[in-house]
């Protein structure tokens, strides 16, 4: 997969810019946040982005100045207005002015995810899998022999293991190959947004809904459609997607067409579904429904001989600026001797931290660091509402532990991935809301925390 899109948002409005880095973050793009032009304009010296969402009326330098700003020194990169209701013409006036979209208040989260999606780059052609190991090898082999079919895939796997990357590869080595892979994260998405997400909306069907929009069905027509970690999805929403999948159509809502569908769908889970089934928390008619053919991917404990080859991805990843850069001999084995309860993931970020860390042409033992890997690997769980935090979160990040420690592991997660929020929950196990609230109660403790984008 290709980086995330690289977002800058600029709103006056200290809620709403929270809101709106939320909706983005939990959508799995990249964040980062102005409180008006001339802020914004001094981010971009610091950190280029791939797309600017600003409000147009803000105390100091408003949007439209922004947008001509940005224009003089960036012509091509995309800016997408925000205006209220009753100032359409100045969306207009935007647009004429070079912006390359609007959203016109108010606006559900829905929409503006949708939009996003718009602007994601293409993903990179091919896939080039790691499969040193037999144990992934024959993972391999079954997912070529798979990819001739249309059959219904259901990959897992523990969280980390790259789920999503055997179903890219099936994908690569299928007729479909030419035609769109669409994937959407049922763990990353509210309930309350994913259904028209999934489904797509006409226009007026909700409030906010100003212009219709294909769903990932839609999008996905003539491909395939993976839906990650379909295990987080609420029951009701379950039936729904049963009935798309059986009839081979699907209706957006607020609408009365049926729109035929020629998609193939891949599911990813890291929980065990036919526990699911038995708990009631997971239908079991749509549960045989997905599992027609089931693949299992290993966790990285059980194929050690690709830990070595995708460390050295991994480092040929996040060392480009310095080429000669490489593993000492004494790293390679403390590598390959860890335990990698976080699996694939734990290690590249590893690997990254290293690559950081090294101040030589070789990364020594030393620089090797699992310190911010410590927590054990959670099972993904669905983001909460984005509208910002409100609830202190009750679950502790280690319990027990010394809050100098719990301080030490949400920095190095932080440090690892340039203070994204999102990305360094993951990291530790927890909810995004819940490292907010870790990093607030640091700073009244009068602890030193680095700035979470």
């Amino acid at each position: 997969m290709g980086a995330a899109l690289k977002v800058l948002v600029v709103e006056d409005d200290s809620t709403l810019r929270e809101a709106l880095c939320d909706t983005i973050e939990y959508g799995g793009y990249r964040v980062w946040s102005a409180c008006d032009g001339a802020d914004a304009l001094q981010q971009l010296e610091r950190q280029p982005v791939d797309l600017i969402i600003s409000d147009v009326q803000m105390a100091g330098m408003g949007g439209e100045r922004l947008l001509r700003e940005v224009r003089a020194r960036s012509p091509e990169l995309p800016f997408v207005m925000i205006t209220a209701h009753g100032s359409v013409q100045h969306a207009v006036a935007a647009m004429r002015e070079g912006a390359t979209d609007y959203l016109l208040k108010p606006f559900a989260a829905e929409v503006l995810l949708e939009m996003l999606a718009r602007f994601e780059p293409a993903p990179e052609p091919g896939v080039d899998m790691v499969a040193e190991d037999p144990a992934m090898q024959r993972v391999c082999r079954l997912a070529e022999r798979l990819a001739h079919s249309d059959a219904t895939v259901l990959v897992t796997g523990e969280s980390g293991t790259g789920k999503e990357v055997v179903a890219r590869y099936l994908h690569a080595c299928s007729s479909r190959a030419e035609r769109p892979m669409v994937a959407i994260n049922c763990a990353a998405i509210p309930e309350n947004m994913l259904e028209s997400m999934l489904f797509g909306y006409e226009k007026g069907a909700y409030t906010g809904a100003h212009q219709s929009r294909p769903g990932k069905f839609e999008q996905a027509n003539g491909g395939t459609l993976l839906l990650d970690e379909i295990s987080e999805m609420d029951l009701g929403l379950q039936a729904k997607l049963l009935r798309v999948l059986q009839e081979k159509e699907v209706e957006r809502l607020g609408g009365n067409r049926v729109i035929p569908l020629d998609v193939r769908v891949i599911a990813t889970s890291n929980r065990n579904l036919a526990g699911e089934v038995a708990a009631g928390r997971f239908r079991e008619d749509l549960y045989y429904r997905l599992s027609v053919v089931p693949l299992e991917v290993p966790a990285l404990r059980d194929r050690p001989a690709d830990i070595l080859p995708l460390a050295q991805r991994f480092l040929q990843r996040y060392a480009a600026p310095r080429s000669g850069l490489a593993f000492s001999k004494a790293a390679l084995q403390r590598l390959a001797v860890h335990s990698w309860r976080g699996n694939v993931r734990e290690l590249e970020n590893c690997v990254q931290r290293a690559s950081l860390l090294a101040v030589g042409p070789e990364i020594g033992p030393e620089d090797i660091d699992f310190v911010a890997a410590m927590a054990p690997a959670a099972a993904s769980v669905p983001g909460p509402s984005p509208v910002g935090p409100s609830e202190a979160p009750a679950e502790p990040l280690l319990e027990g532990d010394l809050k100098e420690r719990e301080r030490e592991l949400i920095v190095a997660a932080l440090s690892a991935v340039d203070g994204n929020r999102k990305e360094a929950a993951q990291r530790l196990g927890i909810s995004p809301r819940t490292l907010r609230y870790k990093l607030a109660r640091f700073r009244e403790l009068g602890l030193a925390v680095p700035h979470a984008q």
